[in-house]
């Protein structure tokens, strides 16, 4: 049987809720106790940006590492954005949320694996509408009287 919820998507788009409110914390708060993020995604994911110089050495796939150095952390609905230094120079990167391919805090042991992502939003996409349940015209409706007598015991 065909799965016409697509669970599997529901699945990716809850966990990676979890990856956004994880992101969302730690942009507010800070990183608590030893807690820390390695962060893999796709280089070439439609809307990612970062310097041509990361893109030309990672030309699939690179891991950022949030720990004790990262500035300006913001995060939307489909993308968080980051400064990280490399070489010494500090350089933003914004990082759709569907091109994340796997987030971790090994400080708890917690990783997340995500299929690639597409580049579309990441929210569930909307149920199919419902069919309209078809009525058989049966002629006009006539009302028929039950005397409840019949079903009482005597």
């Amino acid at each position: 049987m065909k799965d016409l919820f697509r669970y599997d998507q529901m699945v990716e788009h809850a966990l990676r809720g979890v990856v956004r409110e994880a992101l969302a914390r730690a942009s507010t708060s800070g990183l608590p106790g030893t807690h820390h993020f390695y962060i893999t995604f796709q280089t070439t994911f439609p809307g990612l940006s970062i310097p041509e110089s990361l893109s030309s050495q990672y030309p699939e796939e690179m891991t950022i590492v949030l720990e004790h150095q990262f500035w300006d952390l913001e995060i939307e609905e489909e993308r968080f954005s980051v400064t990280l230094s490399f070489q010494s120079r500090p350089e933003r990167l914004v990082i759709p949320f569907n091109a994340i391919t796997a987030f971790t805090d090994p400080s708890v042991k917690f990783g997340l694996q995500f299929q690639p992502g597409e580049a579309a939003s990441t929210s569930v996409p909307p149920a199919p509408k419902p069919e309209p349940k078809k009525e058989i015209d049966k002629g006009p409706k006539t009302g028929e009287v039950v005397a409840l007598d019949a079903f009482r015991k005597k």
